[in-house]
């Protein structure tokens, strides 16, 4: 039997012929690993992204919760809320903010909304709607310019104050009856005596003339006695004038200065409050601080100074009237707001009672600094708005 014998060059492919298997079974195998790898790794993400949808979804399903429940709380909330945009526009506003304007808001113009609608009344953040009066906070809600409103219904609140004011003035009334008592006795006393003189056939008519001028002196401080009572006791009707600072200061300077010419007493004026305006009576306002300069006045002797000046520190209008006087003793300075309560033989003490009344009436009050030997300082604080701030 013959036996083959393969080639040289046959032997040479078939050898290359295997390393290739070879190679393809080693690539193969590696595929397979890769695959097995890659399946392993595919499986291994679903389940993770499968967590992960799970976890969006709760998150979803709480906000989804959270904002019905915040949406269910809005509609709730007795007080009105109103979302302002960049464009000044109402982009939302919950059942009680629509009641209180009775219409709907959403799309309105809120500056010509609230200009139609709204009345300015003498508290900065308060105004009149209707037969309601309104406290209304504004917050911003974003970089791009809107605003949050939050509006309160206060008309229950305020008619309670009034209410408590009224009381506080009648017990006030009730505590300084018998000191009253005696502030009228003395004048009508004085008057009578003058008056009674005046019946003597015997005087001459230069004292005839001089009796009854000191009678007619006591009848008119009764006079002013009576009405500064009543205007304690009735209060000072509060209006809705808006008045720049530098008005009130120049209405009290006008009415003051001759007096200070008269006792030779230098006044100055400084007004550092800008363009800064306060709501209420305009009339009551500069009566206060005439009140403040008479007393002022009264304080110093003759060269002696009085300054009146008006600065804006924190939304606060301060208007103080400082003298060169001899000050007053602390426990003076605890008495000097009662009625009545005076120091001096003349007046009726009640010009600081009455001035702390218009302050507070007006949601501000009154400092009081002083040290004996080295003048005195009263202040009127109240609640001031630039001419820019109240735009509705």
């Amino acid at each position: 039997m013959n036996q083959v014998v393969p080639m040289p060059g046959q032997e040479l492919k078939a050898q290359e012929l295997q390393r290739a298997f070879d190679a393809f079974n080693q690539v193969s195998l590696a595929l397979t690993r890769s695959y097995q790898g890659l399946q392993g790794r595919v499986e291994s993400l679903t389940a993770e992204l499968a967590v992960a949808n799970g976890e969006l979804r709760r998150q979803f399903e709480e906000k989804e919760a959270l904002s019905e429940r915040l949406s269910l709380l809005l509609k709730a909330l007795p007080a009105g809320v109103v979302v302002v945009d960049s464009a000044a526009c109402v982009s939302e506003a919950n059942p009680a903010a629509a009641q209180m304007f009775g219409q709907e808001m959403v799309g309105e113009g809120w500056p010509k909304l609230a200009h139609a609608r709204l009345v300015a009344t003498e508290a900065p953040d308060e105004w009149q709607l209707d037969s309601r009066r309104l406290s209304i906070v504004e917050s911003p809600l974003d970089s791009a310019g809107g605003r949050i409103l939050l509006i309160h219904d206060v008309t229950a609140a305020h008619g309670l104050k009034s209410d408590l004011e009224r009381s506080q003035r009648l017990a006030a009334m009730g505590e300084m009856a018998a000191s009253l008592a005696h502030q009228l006795r003395t004048p009508l006393a004085a008057a009578l005596l003058y008056s009674a003189n005046l019946g003597q056939a015997e005087i001459g008519d230069a004292a005839r003339v001089r009796f009854a001028s000191k009678a007619t002196a006591q009848l008119k401080r009764l006079e002013r006695l009576i009405q500064e009572v009543l205007l304690f006791a009735r209060g000072e009707s509060i209006g809705r004038d808006i008045t720049p600072a530098r008005l009130l200061l120049a209405d009290a300077a006008q009415t003051v200065e001759p007096l200070f010419v008269d006792k030779g007493v230098s006044f100055r004026v400084a007004c550092d409050a800008g363009d800064a305006t306060v709501t209420g009576s305009r009339k009551a306002l500069v009566g206060a601080v005439v009140n403040l300069l008479e007393n002022a006045l009264q304080a110093c002797a003759a060269n002696g100074e009085v300054a009146l000046a008006a600065t804006l520190v924190g939304g606060q209008l301060r208007i103080g009237v400082r003298d060169t006087g001899p000050g007053i003793a602390p426990a003076i300075q605890e008495r000097v707001f009662e009625p009545f309560f005076t120091t001096s033989g003349y007046g009726t003490g009640l010009g600081l009672a009455i001035a702390l009344g218009v302050a507070r009436a007006h949601g501000g009050g009154m400092e009081l600094n002083s040290i004996p030997g080295k003048g005195s300082e009263f202040v009127i604080v109240l609640p001031a708005q630039m001419v820019a701030d109240r735009d509705y």
